[in-house]
């Protein structure tokens, strides 16, 4: 079929419902309902087989919904309705949720349910949330419904209105920090239920501001105070007492000025700038971290002859210091005595690459700019010079630009079934660099990577795997990916084929330095690179300032628009995949009853 994605934005969760309605053989085009588009006319000029909205904040004009069917993909279960439902869901601590597919009608959210499924909302931000279970459960039910609409034999259920339950827009009001009286649990509900937006509004060192993520202090680090003052600081985030513990704030977004520019949000110490009082500095050991001890966006472990170095920076966004405190930890890493080195294995985000809201804020972007690629060329060569371990990037969540070259690095890259990769660079007017010119034909191909970077469009995990992007899609629940993850690291680890693998990958990058030393490729990318950032005048500048300052863009980007177009993913030999006994029985039990 044709289906037409109508969105406000091109989040995460359209991008998988386009990447994998696009596996499934569909062709999928995307318009953007920016203010003043006339949708309807949109609709009209595209003449898809079926509408569909994975994430829309404004109601279907009538012209469309009573002309043809127009699904709603609603992140809440039957009967929920209003614009906030999976804030609420986190602020009121559910354990169990859902996502409705429903049709389009004159009232929002009430229209006959085409498909709905369960999932559980464990104790992560609500955007943790959005992309892993919620994402899971709301791909479920599109293809379900999209399924159902191609037969043209199924009808869709009314829904109870007398059960439906309506709520107003998650106000600052009612997301409130009380910090002389809400204890460390509730303080990390709301700071959750509003992690990547809108934030909490509060005050802080005689400033407004939006925090921004929280992140439990555990009892033996020792951090008490007067409830709602600054205790210490830790990579960027800093640490708040509570009544009865602690949080770490990772970041804070200045309120905005009446007429001025959209405030950045960033890492909370340089956000404070000079505000901030002297405090402490904490840093967390890594494997007093990976044990769960205590609150770090990096650790460190090792199960036998295997090493995992995890790491979950807010957004994905690795900036300047953060590749250089991950590569720190990477060469230490690599001092162990381990065959298998797994890279990454949270939940969430891989990485999505240079830090543009630090660039953004810097007092010369350029050079920031200079010093971020240079810091991930650094991570990146390091590891594609790894050449006495088998080295795994384990993608838990989505991972893009140079983010997604960073995990090509790896010998092996593994993603979770629901992970989507963007491997590309030109939407922010960037050649760019990690490798990529080195590490991605020599996976798919030169003619596959033209047409990746060029295209620019989200690739599915399982697309991934048949590209050769990927080596092992985990067909798992986002809090199952790292055990899965090590419990297939520990069986590649024992294998004796892995030694021999390991003294083939030294060959071969020697091979490889031989016809063309990885340090051309570098030049090559990075001579390019620098004459954008020192451009005034080059794209990069206007696209990354809209990107972070969240500005609308004028219209529906063309690559979108003629996306239906694009060619399918070719087939490939079918490559390892594990699928665990709780994926299973998820599938088979989520959609019971609709």
């Amino acid at each position: 079929m044709y289906v037409l994605l109508v969105a406000s934005a091109f989040n995460s969760l359209t991008q998988r419902v386009h990447a994998e309605l696009r596996d499934h053989g569909h062709r999928v085009a995307v318009e953007l309902a920016l203010p003043g588009t006339d949708l309807a006319a949109a609709v009209r000029r595209h003449e898809p087989d079926l509408v569909l909205a994975p994430m829309l904040k404004t109601a279907v004009p009538r012209e469309v919904w009573a002309a043809r069917t127009c699904l709603i993909v609603h992140p809440g279960p039957v009967g929920d309705r209003g614009p906030s439902s999976v804030d609420r869901a986190v602020q009121d601590g559910e354990t169990r949720w859902g996502v409705t597919v429903l049709q389009a009608d004159a009232e929002m959210d009430a229209g006959d349910v085409w498909a709905c499924v369960e999932c559980p909302v464990p104790e992560v931000g609500k955007s943790d949330l959005y992309r892993g279970e919620i994402a899971d459960a709301a791909l479920e039910a599109v293809l379900l419904a999209v399924r159902r609409f191609a037969s043209g034999t199924h009808t869709p259920t009314p829904q109870d209105g007398g059960a439906a339950r309506t709520r107003p827009y998650l106000r600052q009001e009612e997301r409130r920090i009380d910090w002389a009286a809400d204890p460390t649990e509730r303080v990390l509900r709301l700071l959750r239920a509003a992690d990547a937006q809108p934030g909490v509004r509060d005050e802080l060192l005689g400033g407004d501001w939006y925090l921004h993520g929280g992140r439990p202090v555990h009892p033996d680090d020792g951090l008490r105070g007067r409830p709602g003052a600054l205790l210490a600081t830790r990579a960027g985030a800093v640490c708040r007492a509570t009544v009865d513990g602690a949080v770490w704030i990772p970041e804070l977004r200045a309120r905005r000025v009446p007429g001025g520019p959209a405030p950045l949000k960033l890492p909370a110490t340089l956000a404070l700038g000079d505000r901030l009082p002297p405090l402490p500095e904490l840093p967390a050991d890594p494997e007093v971290a990976a044990a769960g001890r205590t609150w770090s966006d990096i650790g460190y472990r090792e199960e036998g002859r295997t090493g995992f170095l995890t790491f979950s920076f807010t957004g994905g966004a690795m900036s300047t210091e953060r590749c250089r405190r991950l590569l720190d930890a990477y060469r230490t890493a690599c001092t162990r005595p381990t065959s298998v080195l797994v890279l990454g294995g949270a939940r969430d985000f891989f990485s999505n690459g240079i830090h543009l809201g630090v660039i953004e804020a810097a007092a010369d972007p350029a050079e920031e700019s200079w010093a971020n690629i240079n810091a991930m060329n650094d991570l990146v060569e390091a590891v594609l010079t790894t050449t006495d371990r088998l080295v795994v990037a384990a993608l838990g969540g989505n991972a893009a630009a140079g983010g997604a070259m960073l995990a090509l690095a790896a010998d092996e890259v593994w993603c979770r079934a629901g992970a989507v990769l963007n491997p590309h660079y030109r939407l922010m007017g960037l050649h760019g660099s990690e490798y990529w010119t080195y590490t991605l034909p020599r996976r798919v191909g030169a003619e596959a990577a033209e047409r990746l970077t060029g295209e620019a469009l989200p690739v599915s995990a399982e697309a991934a795997l048949r590209l050769g992007l990927a080596d092992r899609t985990l067909a798992c629940p986002p809090g199952d990916f790292a055990a899965e993850t090590a419990r297939l690291a520990a069986e590649l680890a024992a294998r004796p084929a892995t030694r021999t693998r390991i003294a083939a990958k030294k060959a071969r990058r020697d091979l490889d330095e031989a016809v063309r030393p990885l340090a051309s490729y570098r030049e090559a990318e990075l001579a390019l690179m620098h004459r954008t950032f020192f451009d005034p005048e080059a794209p990069y500048h206007a696209l990354r300032r809209a990107f972070v300052r969240k500005e609308a863009p004028a219209g529906t980007p063309p690559h979108l628009v003629r996306a239906a177009q694009a060619r399918p993913v070719p087939a490939q030999p079918p490559r390892p995949r594990a699928v665990t006994g709780s994926a299973v029985q998820d599938a088979a039990s989520g959609a019971a009853g609709c």
